[in-house]
């Protein structure tokens, strides 16, 4: 396996900025042959070139599902849907194994910190309800009461409610912030979904990839179709949004990476045929900011994407207001907390935005919204 040496630069916060100039890697789950090897996680610049093989079965990994980065612990969390059911926990800068973060699970595939700073954890088998865990992996709970057969997608919308997709029931099951079952949210029109995401776009409509298909779908908040936003691109799997809100999505069909505008207008392909086998998740990290410049979790305010934004209710206790930036820097609003519990983005450009939050003690966070109207 080769090793990485990754170089975290330290940037001076100055008046009118928040950020120097940033460096992307994206980082790719390759499936490989699903239930058979090889498998691996690769790591690719911000123009998707030069790879890097940063795990492969050797690290620990098999049948890998998702990817999620733990900065202030210098680690990466591999989803395993093989290997008994294990989260396993990697050095960020090597991909060296450390641990498992946790196991037993009924095959893992999708994994997202949620607005209750918890990791929501989706299970393929087994019970298919979803799992909290501490991000020291601790394990919280079984959040659902119902469970979702296959489960592959999970997102909150602005009220807090989770959504979860069935690839092989194909259906997106809705669940309260409680998580008790509210029904089904999409029963019909769907052919092996896979992620899932709010845009938020008017009312906050739901975005769905097919896999079996190859269709990108649009739902409005009633889970009444909407329209095709992309064909053609079969085994539709893993995305992340770069800074100035493109999106990349993953295809398995022709083993590429491909890049689209905000509104789903194809681009290019990102990453060419010939690195991966079948890429099944994209996820994008910044390594500007200093480990020490994370002191709260992730998720201070969701959704990620959209116009209206929810702060978590009781970040008031640790800061006091929230500053909003664009992606280059420039400073265009402060948010006094006890005086509201949302951003309304409405009124700025689309793109993405960086929120700022500095806690009591002088830490601090930030985290990456994407503006889409």
């Amino acid at each position: 396996m080769k090793k990485i040496k990754t170089s975290i630069l330290i940037c001076s916060l100055l008046m009118t900025s928040l950020l120097c100039s940033q460096d992307l890697e994206v980082w790719v789950s390759d499936a490989g042959g699903f239930s058979n090897p090889p498998w691996f996680i690769f790591k690719f610049d911000e123009n998707g070139e030069n790879p890097i093989e940063v795990m492969s079965q050797s690290d620990g990994i098999e049948w890998p599902e998702d990817i999620i980065f733990l900065e202030d612990d210098g680690v990466v969390l591999i989803s395993n849907l093989n290997a008994a059911g294990t989260i396993s926990r990697h050095n960020i800068n090597t991909g060296d194994f450390i641990s498992k973060f946790a196991a037993g699970l009924g095959g893992p595939t999708r994994m997202k910190i949620g607005p209750d700073d918890l990791l929501y954890v989706l299970q393929w088998t087994g019970s298919g309800t979803v799992l909290r865990y501490q991000l020291d992996g601790t394990f919280v709970d079984e959040f659902t009461n119902v469970g979702v057969a296959q489960s592959i997608g999970i997102d909150w919308d602005s009220s807090g409610n989770l959504y979860i997709s069935s690839y092989g029931n194909s259906l997106i099951r809705k669940f309260d912030t409680s998580g008790n079952d509210l029904g089904l949210f999409i029963n019909s029109g769907l052919n092996g979904p896979t992620n899932i995401f709010f845009d938020q776009s008017g009312s906050g409509d739901l975005i769905v990839f097919n896999w079996n298909n190859g269709i990108v779908q649009r739902y409005n908040s009633s889970g009444v179709f909407v329209e095709n936003l992309i064909t053609g691109i079969n085994q539709c799997e893993g995305f992340d949004f770069m800074p100035n809100g493109d999106i990349l999505i993953g295809v398995g069909s022709d083993d590429t990476v491909k890049r689209y505008d905000n509104n789903f207008n194809f681009i290019e392909n990102f990453i060419e045929s010939g690195t991966l086998i079948t890429p099944n998740a994209v996820a994008i990290r910044e390594t500007t900011l200093t480990v020490t410049d994370f002191e709260l979790a992730s998720n201070f305010i969701i959704p990620s994407i959209g116009t209206r934004f929810s702060i978590k209710t009781n970040l008031s206790s640790e800061v006091e207001y929230l500053e909003i930036y664009t992606i280059s820097g420039i400073f265009i609003e402060k948010i006094i907390l006890n005086e509201t519990s949302f951003w309304d983005a409405s009124k700025f450009s689309e793109g993405v935005y960086i929120i700022k939050a500095t806690t009591i003690n002088g830490k601090v966070s930030t985290q990456k919204v994407v503006v889409k109207k």
